[in-house]
């Protein structure tokens, strides 16, 4: 897939308006993802880290909350895999003000957590529900509408479902955020919400394409105040070279058309 590029791990000039980009790169894939190349970008390297992937155990945590403690959330942040998409507790608990998170995902990241303590990529929603009290509530939107089923019912005051069958309605989306948002949004993306010509992740995948997934938020950002957005779903290293090029094109291509989207709405 080529050799890698060089390293960009120091901190980075950031013009006034532009909120800076945070690229967290835990399996090497941004390596080979040309939009990343890109010097203003703060590269952080998670590949040494122990005890980070899937599930997060306290080494790991503290590893990678003093990695991103100078960095603000309030930025736009590129986590890798779904796999890490826990990252975003660590994003979040650095807010200091009350804030609702919109998680676009096609899997609700609520189950209950395999090994007591230890944050996980599928439980860390419920994580997040738990711990900070200046998350107000959280809205899932894309997760299949089967999964929601499996969300514990007492959370049922502080997260709400924008299923995947209600994704295409835009006038849905301000009718449901005139009743449920009324705080700053932080977003959350894992690309597992999109349908496979769109992204390609480890994860089982939803229908929604990239024009549709901007199109609804370009409605979030007219409507809301937006104060932070990280991006997961990358796909992870394969045995099959052809694959991996294939795929890491499909995915270079969302991410930068993500990153230009966000910085187009930064502009007006």
């Amino acid at each position: 897939m080529g050799g890698k590029y060089m390293n960009h791990q120091s901190q980075a000039v950031f013009s006034r308006n532009s909120k800076p980009v945070v690229v967290m790169n835990f399996t090497g894939v941004y390596n080979y993802e040309p939009f990343a190349r890109n010097r203003q970008f703060v590269w952080l390297d998670c590949q040494h880290l122990n005890g980070t992937e899937c599930y997060c155990d306290e080494e790991g945590a503290s590893a990678l909350q003093r990695m991103i403690a100078d960095y603000s959330p309030q930025g736009i942040h590129f986590i890798d895999s779904g796999n890490y998409h826990y990252v975003t507790k660590f994003w979040t608990d650095k807010l200091t003000t009350p804030f609702a998170l919109l998680v676009f995902d096609h899997h609700p990241d609520m189950q209950p957590p395999l090994f007591e303590h230890i944050l996980s990529c599928g439980s860390w929603v419920k994580d997040v529900l738990d711990t900070n009290a200046n998350c107000k509530k959280v809205i899932i939107a894309g997760a299949s509408d089967r999964l929601l089923q499996e969300v514990p019912k007492e959370y049922g005051d502080r997260i709400h479902f924008y299923s995947e069958s209600s994704l295409d309605q835009e006038a849905g989306w301000k009718a449901f955020a005139f009743e449920h948002v009324s705080e700053p949004v932080y977003i959350s993306i894992d690309k597992d919400v999109l349908d496979p010509s769109s992204a390609i992740t480890n994860w089982d995948q939803g229908s929604l394409t990239l024009s549709e997934l901007e199109q609804l938020l370009a409605v979030v950002f007219r409507q809301e105040q937006v104060i932070g957005i990280d991006i997961c779903g990358e796909c992870p290293a394969t045995l099959n070279l052809f694959e991996e090029m294939r795929e890491t094109e499909i995915d270079n291509r969302a991410n930068g058309e993500l990153l230009r989207f966000f910085r187009s709405f930064e502009k007006r």
